[in-house]
């Protein structure tokens, strides 16, 4: 092993990390004996967790939880880095709650926090650790933009043990006084790259220097690299960096191609793709396109549904649960999906526009092969853009297949599944009314949804709890 690197690849049911002693606040290295966890059961969780696990069958850790919970549950900073869909919710979220039991929150006053960039990953990290909190007899809660900020300073005023918060809307509550941080001493960022690269690290910072200063922190992602050491020169001391992942696409479970079309055959090919059978994720850089492409695909037979950040959080919460749900196979979407939105069996990712650098298109390409599970990535280009989507995937570390494509070869079909579409305009679907709630106070969770505070109808990590209801009416802003 390269006595440079700082990381060490993890195999399913092994953990082990290489340190390097370095000065304070760095990552350090440490060498520690390399050992077998089979099952969360070795790794000490309090028993209430393991019975949640059992109840919900998940059984054995996967490698990032194997890797980083020894060391978290141990009260280390920590460094979590491997691919999208490998399981970093229950790495942090059991640690976080491991160390929680036993406390009881004060009003205002969250006593471990989860920051996450979109809505949409809040509420799939809510219901992933929901209903192991309840376990504990723990309060986990969500702040977030286009909900009621009232409803959710009720909730805070009664006492929340892990809250699941977007910097934006956390940040509002503190500057309301309906959110003290004071007692959060476990903090975790979950996709700390895109929280340190894309606008969010000021109030990322604000909301860090309101937490105790010896407090613990975990940092999880993908990838692990820009802006992200200035948050950890500046907010976790000795920390210890577990990788289960190289910073590149997986070649076992990923077909790669790029295929080069004409701009007139362009939508054609498109279309024919959004024909296809399965579930496929489309990727476009404008909310303005996915509008667009959405409702050319839809007039032409394609079942498809816009998923962007200028839609309200209903809009957003019913379109992911139309795509879960099978009644729409196609998903059109900007960068707002490519990370944290988890959904089975995603067959084909499909870059209508290249992404914009290789992260963004390991992040859209982690749509699909998630958990072991096999998937396709397609990158259309047209002449001109040759050499850049070139460059980039080869810092993705993807070595893809190329072909020049035309509406209706066979090589395209045989690549994307792509067939005739029916040319008969989508009708939309027509919605039943949501049933009324029955009992328990605002907020109470039920059948393992916060009334309230609910989200998408399946969580990253394969927990899939039982809920009621579609939540509460949304505002229109972040």
């Amino acid at each position: 092993m390269n006595a440079q690197d700082n990381t060490v690849p993890c195999c399913a049911g092994q953990w082990a990390s290489l340190r390097r002693a370095t000065s304070e606040r760095q990552l350090v290295s440490i060498t520690v004996e390399t050992t077998s966890v089979t099952s969360f059961a070795d790794l000490n969780l309090p028993e209430p967790l393991l019975v949640a696990l059992r109840e919900a069958g998940i059984d054995a850790p996967f490698p990032i939880q194997s890797a980083t919970l020894p060391d978290a549950l141990a009260g280390r900073d920590v460094l979590g880095r491997a691919q999208t869909g490998s399981g970093k919710t229950l790495a942090f979220g059991l640690a976080l709650l491991g160390r929680l039991g036993g406390g009881k929150a004060r009003p205002k006053r969250p006593r471990a926090l989860v920051l996450v960039p979109t809505r949409e990953l809040a509420m799939q990290v809510a219901d992933s650790l929901t209903p192991l909190a309840k376990s504990l007899g723990l309060w986990c809660r969500t702040a977030v933009g286009g909900m009621a900020f009232s409803r959710q300073a009720e909730v805070l005023a009664r006492g929340v043990d892990l809250l699941i918060a977007t910097p934006g809307r956390l940040s509002d509550h503190v500057r309301q006084g309906t959110c003290v941080l004071s007692d959060a001493q476990f903090v975790a960022l979950d996709e700390a790259d895109q929280m340190a690269d894309m606008g969010f690290l000021p109030q990322v910072r604000e909301i860090l220097d309101l937490t105790p200063q010896g407090g613990q922190r975990l940092l999880f992602s993908a990838t692990l690299d820009g802006d992200v050491k200035k948050l950890v020169d500046a907010y976790l001391t000795d920390p210890v960096e577990h990788s289960v992942a190289p910073v590149t696409a997986s070649v076992d479970t990923m077909d790669h191609y790029v295929l080069q079309v004409s701009h007139q055959d362009k939508q054609a090919i498109v279309t024919e793709i959004g024909a296809r059978e399965g579930r496929t994720i489309m990727f476009v850089r404008t909310k303005h396109h996915v509008d667009r492409l959405t409702e050319r695909l839809r007039a032409r037979g394609v079942h498809a549904g816009a998923l962007h950040g200028g839609k309200t959080q209903g809009q957003r919460n019913r379109v992911l649960a139309d795509f879960k749900e099978g009644h729409t196979p196609v998903l059109v979407a900007t960068d707002v999906a490519a990370r944290g939105i988890h959904v089975d069996d995603v067959s084909l990712v499909l870059h209508v526009d290249p992404a914009a650098d290789h992260k963004d298109y390991l992040h859209r390409a982690g749509r699909t092969a998630r958990a072991g599970a096999s998937g396709t990535v397609v990158t259309l280009i047209t002449h001109d853009q040759r050499r850049m989507v070139r460059r980039m995937t080869d810092r993705a570390g993807v070595r893809a297949e190329s072909a020049v494509v035309r509406p209706g070869d066979a090589e395209l079909a045989r690549i994307t599944g792509a067939r005739e579409p029916s040319g008969e305009p989508v009708v939309e679907r027509r919605r039943e009314p949501s049933p009324r709630r029955s009992g328990g106070p605002r907020g109470e969770w039920q059948g393992g949804r916060s009334r309230g505070f609910g989200g998408p109808r399946q969580s990253r990590d394969g927990f899939r709890p039982r809920r009621t209801g579609h939540g509460p009416a949304r505002r229109k802003h972040d």
